[in-house]
C-alpha cells in the first residue's frame, strides 16, 4: 500500500508508532470498537514491510505454549482467522480454508523435556486444546517422545491478514503514513507531542508503541530506558525434494531448535536459530551471518526424514525476532508511570498469531479503561521492573 507522508491533522486521540501487525490490529480494533469514534494514526517507516517480522513470519499458529494467558490469545487468533480469513487474499501456500491445520509437533530426546510436554498438555488440554502426548514407539528414531495437536495449528496468511486490517482501518477512517518519529516530549506523567523526520509535529492523547524491534528505541524517546526488547537473528528456507512424503508435515520442532513444516504441494519450509549463541544483532542487519544451511540444518532434517537428502534450496530470508530477554513474553498496556503511552511489542516469534488478540486488548484499554473480553494484566508493562516474570518457555 502507498501512504502519504504527513499527516492529515496535528492532533490525534490516538497514534500508533509501527504500522504492521500490532499497530494494524490496534487500528481495526479501535475503529470497529462502536464506544470509540476518536481519530487514530498509525506512523510506518517501511509501509512494504520489507524488512519487518511480519514480513519474515512463517506464518504459524499453534495453542502449544507452557502459559494459560498464551493458550487463550492463541485461542483467539484462531477464532479472528477463521471468520475472517477467507478476504485476507490468496495465497498459494496457505490455500483455504483460512488455518491449514497440519498441527505442530514437538519432538523430545529425554525424560525431563517429555515431562516438560507433559506437563503443558495437562494445561492446554484443560483449556480446550487438542494436544496429545505420542509415545517413544509411535515417533521412533531416536527420540523418547512428541506433543501433537492439529485443531487450529497449522500454518495461515499472516501477511495476507495485515494488508486486510490495513485496508479496512483505513476505510474506516484511519490515518497511515509514511514516515518516522524522532522524538517524543513528555510532560511528568503524560505524553504530549511526537516529531515526524518531516519536521511535522503532532499533539497526541494517546501514544501506543507497536514499533516491533525498535520498540526499545521509541521507549527512549519517551525517557523509558529498561524495555528489554531486541533483535535476534532466525534463518527461514524453502526447499524442495525429488521425492515428497504423502500427506502435510506438521511443523515439527527439533531438540536442536531445527522446525520443518509443509509449505506448498511440493515444497517445504525450515528454519532455526543462530549457530552459536541466541545474541541481539542490530535492527538493520540482516545478512546471513553463518551457513545455517549447511551446518545447522541440513544433518538434522535428513536424519528425520531420509527423503530429504536431495533437499535444494529454493528460496531463503534472515528475519528479526523481537525478542523479549525478560521473559519471552508480549508486554500489552500502559506504562506505569506515563498512563497514556501503551505498549504492544515483545512477542519473541510470536507477533502474526498474537496480534489479534493483543491488538483488541490494547483498543479496549484506550477506549473503555479496561480489559473487556480477555484479561491480559498479566502481560502488563509493570512486571518488568517489579521483577515479576511471567517465561515462555515455548519458544522456539
Amino acid at each position: 500500500m502507498q501512504f502519504p507522508t504527513t499527516p492529515s491533522r496535528d492532533n490525534y486521540d490516538v497514534v500508533i508508532i509501527g504500522g504492521a501487525t500490532s499497530g494494524s490490529s490496534i487500528a481495526w480494533h479501535l475503529v470497529n470498537d462502536k464506544s470509540f469514534s476518536g481519530s487514530v494514526l498509525v506512523i510506518e517507516r517501511d509501509p512494504s514491510l520489507q524488512f519487518s517480522a511480519t514480513q519474515a513470519s512463517n506464518n504459524c499458529m499453534r495453542q502449544q505454549f507452557a502459559t494459560k494467558i498464551n493458550v487463550e490469545i492463541a485461542q483467539y487468533a484462531a477464532e479472528f482467522v477463521k471468520n475472517f480469513g477467507l478476504e485476507f487474499g490468496d495465497d498459494p501456500c496457505v490455500p483455504t480454508p483460512p488455518i491449514r491445520d497440519f498441527g505442530y509437533l514437538y519432538l523430545s530426546d529425554s525424560k525431563n523435556f517429555t515431562e516438560v510436554l507433559r506437563e503443558d498438555q495437562k494445561l492446554q488440554s484443560s483449556l480446550g486444546a487438542g494436544t496429545q502426548i505420542l509415545s517413544a514407539d509411535e515417533v521412533k528414531k531416536d527420540l523418547d517422545s512428541a506433543s501433537l495437536n492439529t485443531k487450529d495449528e497449522g500454518c495461515f496468511n499472516a501477511m495476507g491478514m495485515v494488508n486486510w486490517m490495513r485496508m479496512s482501518a483505513v476505510k474506516a477512517g484511519v490515518d497511515y503514513i509514511n514516515n518516522e518519529v524522532i522524538e517524543i516530549m513528555t510532560n511528568g506523567d503524560k505524553t504530549e507531542d511526537i516529531k515526524l523526520l518531516s519536521g511535522d509535529r503532532i499533539s497526541v492523547k494517546n501514544v501506543v508503541n507497536a514499533a516491533g524491534t525498535r520498540a526499545a528505541q521509541v521507549a527512549k524517546m519517551a525517557g523509558i530506558k529498561n524495555l528489554p526488547i531486541e533483535a535476534r537473528r532466525r534463518y527461514t528456507y524453502i526447499f524442495s525434494v525429488d521425492e515428497t512424503i504423502p500427506q502435510d508435515l506438521p511443523l515439527t520442532i527439533d531438540p536442536t531448535g531445527v522446525h520443518i513444516r509443509s509449505y506448498g504441494p511440493k515444497d517445504y519450509l525450515v528454519g532455526c536459530p543462530p549457530i552459536g549463541p541466541d545474541i541481539a544483532v542490530d535492527v538493520d542487519d540482516f545478512s546471513f551471518a553463518e551457513n545455517a544451511w549447511e551446518e545447522k540444518i541440513l544433518p538434522i532434517i535428513t536424519r528425520r526424514i531420509p527423503q530429504f537428502n536431495t533437499a535444494r534450496i529454493t528460496n531463503a530470508w534472515m528475519g528479526h525476532y523481537e525478542f523479549n530477554t525478560f521473559d519471552h513474553n508480549a508486554v500489552i498496556g500502559p506504562h506505569s508511570v506515563m498512563k497514556n503511552f501503551y505498549f504492544c511489542v515483545g512477542f519473541s516469534g510470536h507477533g502474526s498469531q498474537q496480534a489479534p488478540a493483543c491488538g483488541r486488548a490494547v483498543a479496549e484499554l484506550i477506549v473503555h479503561g479496561a480489559f473487556k473480553s480477555l484479561d491480559l494484566s498479566t502481560l502488563s508493562y509493570s512486571r518488568i521492573p517489579e521483577g515479576r516474570p511471567l517465561v515462555e518457555r515455548a519458544v522456539i
